[in-house]
């Protein structure tokens, strides 16, 4: 087996309404909801998630990039990879990385149909769980590879 590093992570799946937002344990075993911070005031989701960092005190923050289903990368995503940008710069020198998260809303969805939650009250805690997704298949990544997760956000000044 592999050598995990060890620290909390924050996994972050960027939407326009919300933002969800999910945490592991230092041993990167177990990734459990965190919030859903609003999305329309960037500003604000900004200074939200940077108060969130400073809480947890994560190694690395890892957000979800769209793709599409063949790989390729559309409006979505160069609008999350902005937002990385952003977001990178206001929390240095902590770590940025994107992750591919194809599937992820889907496959939280399913899981909370499957438990028994009404979509209708579900829809604030779906990115919340969409976010889980993404951090529990970045782990398994670094546990499986041994290097972190898809791709560092370099900080642009």
């Amino acid at each position: 087996m592999t050598q995990m590093r060890r620290g909390r992570r924050l996994a972050v799946d960027v939407g326009d309404a919300r933002i969800g937002v999910a945490s592991c344990d230092p041993d990167g075993i177990l990734a459990t909801p965190v919030e859903t911070v609003p999305g329309r005031d960037v500003p604000a989701a900004h200074r939200r998630l940077r108060g969130l960092v400073e809480e947890y005190e994560p190694i690395e923050v890892i957000l979800g990039l769209p793709r599409s289903l063949g790989g390729g990368e559309g409006p979505a995503a160069a609008k999350v990879r902005e937002f990385a940008q952003t977001f990178a710069r206001s929390i240095a020198p902590v770590p940025v990385r994107l992750v591919d998260e194809r599937m992820t809303t889907v496959t939280a969805a399913q899981g909370m149909r499957a438990s028994g939650v009404k979509s209708k009250k579900g829809r604030s805690v779906i990115d919340q769980a969409a976010a889980v997704v993404i951090l529990q298949n970045a782990l398994e990544s670094e546990r499986a590879s041994g290097n972190p997760p898809g791709e560092g956000v370099e900080v642009v000044v």
